[in-house]
């Protein structure tokens, strides 16, 4: 069985380190990654004890390239999924600029995302 929404992008947001993956449903294999904890990333980075929007942007840009890398940067088509409002609310209000700074990453290197209100609601597909 094929599920409607194939791709979607899950986000580890602690004190230290921002992880983003996005996880074919399909078979449950994480297709693509960034992290803070990578070497090559986390030279870039001034992080400090903490990690901020900026390097929430940074992994945003190094997982758009892994996903153009791979070819899924549009999704095979039908495009990433992600619900930015439960993953504020699982993450915590105070992460909010994290959230976005990983979906506007994604989006402004051409990753194709498809933005849900409501991950619960599978009968139609909501473009935005």
């Amino acid at each position: 069985m094929t599920l409607l929404k194939r791709y979607v992008l899950r986000l580890f947001i602690s004190l230290k380190y921002i992880t983003a993956n996005v996880v074919d449903r399909n078979n449950g294999s994480i297709v693509a990654t960034s992290s803070t904890v990578e070497h090559s990333v986390k030279q870039s980075l001034e992080c400090g004890r903490t990690c901020n929007a900026k390097a929430a942007a940074i992994v945003g840009e190094v997982l758009a390239m892994r996903l153009k890398v791979e070819g899924l940067d549009q999704g095979q088509g039908n495009g990433i999924h992600v619900n930015v409002n439960k993953e504020v609310e699982k993450k915590g209000f105070k992460n909010r600029t994290k959230v976005w700074g990983i979906v506007n990453g994604l989006k402004s290197n051409g990753v194709k995302l498809i933005l849900d209100d409501n991950e619960n609601d599978t009968s139609r597909p909501n473009f935005h």
